[in-house]
Parts: C-alpha cells; structure tokens; sequence
C-alpha cells in the first residue's frame, strides 16, 4: 500500500514493535477494520489473519458474542476502585476462569496482559518463598529462545539476545538454559535430546545450591524459537525436577492457552500441571487488553492473614481485572466451551499440518511443529545440509503481505496461529496462500543470487 505525507509522518513519529521504522515505510500496512478472520487497510485490500493478530485473536475479530459482552458491560460499570474493592464481574471472571483450569489452579489475579501476568508470577514465587521461611529462594531458571514479555522482570527471564542487550544490565537472579532443540542434533531421537533438556534444568538446579532457586519458568510450545514443541516426557521430567528440589514449575501460557493447542491449557495438553499459569492474548480474543495469573489455592492462602499482621500480596495494576476486560474474558471462555473449540483446534489443526507439510516439494522445510491450531514451519537452505536461509524469511515477510496474507516470520521460520472458528475452506485458503507466498519468495531469492 501506499503512505500519503500524514500517515509517512505520524509514523516518523512513533516506534513500530520491533523494526526499524525505515523498513517498515518500505513496506508498510496500516489497517481500518477487521471481522472475523481478515484485516482490510486503508485502500481495501484484504489480509487473511493467519496469526490472530500476534496470537491473539483465539475467536477472530469483532466476535458477535465478545462485542455483546462488551456493549452489556458498558452500560453497567466501566471502572471498580482498586483500592477499595472489586467489580462483581471480576469476581465472576475469576470463577470462571478456576473452573477451566489445570487441577488446582483456583487462585486468580486478573491483569491487563502476559507481560503483567508473568511479572506478578515472578514476585508471587518470590514473595511466597519469603512468606513461608525459605526467604534464600530467589533466582529464576527459563530457556533461551524463551521470550515471557517486554517489562524488565520479564525481559530478564527472555533469551531472545538482541531484544535484551540494549537495555542491559539485566535484572539478577535469572539463568538459561537451552531448549531441546538446541541439541536435537547431538541425538539419535528426539525423545532422548529432551530428556537430556530436562535433565540440565536439574544439573543447573543443582550446581545454583536448590536452596537458592524458586521457579523454572516455560512457554509449553516456545514461539520465539520457532515453535518449539517438546514431548509430553520432558514436561513431566520438569515436574518432578521442580517437586524433588522444591521449586516452582511455571507455564507461560501467553499465547498457548485457551483452546489454541487442544485443550484450554498447554498444560493439559501435555497432562502437567504446574504450580502456576501466566496468561493473556487470547483470553480477550484481542477485545479488551487481559490477563491472568493462577497459582495453586493451598498458595495463594500463603498470603492470607489477620489484618493487623498486613499480610497480602504486595503488588496491583491500575486497569487490572478491568471491568469491560473481564466481561469479555468470560465470553471467550464460554464460547470456547460451549462449542468444544479446543477439539475444534485438534481436528483444524491436523488439517493444517497437513497443508503445511505439502510445502516440503521446495526441499527448504526441515520441519512442521506445533500443537492444535499453533503450527510452526522451520526453514533452510536444503533438506541436505540443513543450514538456514534468512534471506527467504526476509523475502516471505515482504511476498506474504503481497499475497495479502498476516503471518509471525523470523528468517528462519515462520508461524501461523489462525482463529478457533475457522472453517475449514478458511484453513485450505491459509495453506494457499503460505503456498503461494513460499513459492513467491523462493523466486525472490533465486533472482537476487540466494540459491536454494
């Protein structure tokens, strides 16, 4: 599309998520509207949403039901006194979100995000440990490649390199490890380079002194690596890990959760359950800003004591379990149940996978991974070699707008994540267009002397 002088000068004047806002003017997007699963910009044209937005659009936008709840909500209270009280409909958000949780995961803190979420998950643990005479407890243990959000705690605990370095000194008390993937050559299966993942995260447990570690910290499917996707073994590996050294295993279920991978949590995905659960993203289908944390009830009643003692959980957001928030958050629950979109994402999913997996006629697909509606394609030079191509996933960011397709594109693979009501002609049109914009690329790179 085209920029007139105002918007190329309004852009000048603000920053773009993570790009230079040079190269986003040379291939720029500036959208209007959106229904269900597609954009339209400024000039018309039509985009097929194949990422919900950035994971987050689990019912597609503009969701009959979401915007019913919304106007409802509107007309009743639009704002409760945090420090005074609490809205009733946060009060029913809270007990809708426990009775679809992982075993156990009934105690709730609305927030405005997964950045949020994560960040008060990080002060819980530590404050918990505090509270319940092991004060020593304090470091983090997350993986690199991990990303968990932009907010300093959260950045801490990312290993997403460039994204951290301009803001280093980093916080303390935080150490990486690698995902399994980092070793899946070094192994002849895969089930044995993440029992070898796993085992480090005791190794490291370990070698840090247990009486000094508090959380391990984990996307259940790692976005910024490529979809990382581990067994279902390595998650119970991390369970009992966490429970022998008396540490807190924690999912960041950011963008997997709500239906996306099969279940309504990750971690019933995987049949784990952790000790805490940080969500956002989906949870409003991308309405209204929100986000949780749940911890174990026996937890949360660590924080729990006489007035006078002034035992509470030192920590609160402004716009967190924000009426209008938690009035759409418990109509995407619903209509997630009431209509099984979480056996929807199985069977969608499986189509999908299977679209995906036709486009290793180009020879540069090393692997389809993911679970559910949340798939992941890894590309590289050639089936042979195995080396990356980062110029065909430069070139894909540019001929997958062109074909009027939304995407997540790193140059070494690419991600799509689209809606939970999807149809399935809308899942074969998805598989079309990645088709179409691969191909497109690969062209691209063939011209400018990248050869395959």
């Amino acid at each position: 599309m085209k920029l007139d002088d105002r918007q190329r000068r309004l852009l000048q004047r603000t920053f773009l998520d993570y790009q230079p806002t040079a190269d986003f003017l040379d291939h720029p997007l500036v959208v209007s509207r959106a229904e269900g699963l597609y954009y339209w910009d400024v000039e018309g044209k039509q985009y097929l949403d194949g990422i919900g937005g950035i994971f987050v659009a689990t019912l597609g936008h503009r969701h009959p039901r979401l915007v019913d709840a919304l106007q409802r909500q509107l007309g009743l209270l639009t704002f409760a006194p945090p420090m005074h009280g609490i809205s009733d409909v946060a009060l029913d958000f809270i007990e809708r979100i426990g009775q679809v949780s992982p075993g156990g995961l009934t105690y709730v803190k609305p927030f405005s995000g997964g950045s949020e979420s994560i960040e008060a998950a990080l002060k819980f643990t530590r404050q918990y440990f505090r509270q319940t005479g092991r004060p020593g407890k304090t470091k983090f243990i997350s993986r690199y490649l991990g990303y968990h959000g932009a907010t300093f705690g959260a950045m801490a605990a990312s290993g997403t390199g460039r994204r951290k370095s301009p803001f280093e000194p980093q916080l303390g008390g935080f150490i990486k490890v690698f995902p399994p993937t980092h070793y899946r050559d070094r192994f002849s299966s895969w089930d044995e380079c993440n029992r070898f993942a796993a085992q480090s995260v005791a190794d490291v447990i370990v070698h840090e002194d247990p009486d000094t570690v508090a959380g391990v910290l984990v996307e259940p499917i790692g976005n910024t690596g490529g979809i990382i996707t581990p067994t279902e073994e390595y998650f119970r590996l991390l369970r009992e890990i966490c429970d022998r050294y008396d540490v807190l295993l924690i999912f960041d279920e950011v963008i997997t959760g709500y239906g996306r991978t099969g279940a309504m949590f990750a971690a019933q995905t995987f049949g784990v359950t952790p000790d805490l659960l940080c969500g956002g993203k989906g949870l409003s289908s991308g309405m209204v800003p929100l986000g949780a944390m749940l911890a174990r009830q026996d937890m949360g009643m660590a924080f729990d004591g006489p007035g006078d003692a002034g035992v509470n959980f030192a920590h609160g957001h402004t716009f967190a379990g924000h009426p209008l928030a938690c009035a759409v958050g418990l109509a995407v629950i619903d209509e997630i149940v009431t209509h099984d979109l979480a056996t929807r994402a199985v069977q969608l999913g499986e189509r999908l996978a299977a679209g995906l997996e036709r486009l290793r006629q180009y020879g540069v697909v090393r692997e389809v991974r993911g679970r559910g509606l949340l798939r992941g394609v890894e590309l590289v030079r050639d089936e042979r070699s195995l080396a990356p191509f980062p110029e065909l996933g430069r070139a894909l960011k540019r001929t997958a707008l062109a074909e009027g397709l939304i995407l997540r594109i790193d140059p070494s693979w690419f991600a799509v994540a689209p809606a939970l009501v999807a149809s399935e002609a809308q899942i074969d049109e998805l598989c079309d267009r990645v088709d179409r914009s691969l191909h497109q690329a690969l062209d691209l790179v063939t011209r400018q002397g990248h050869t395959a």
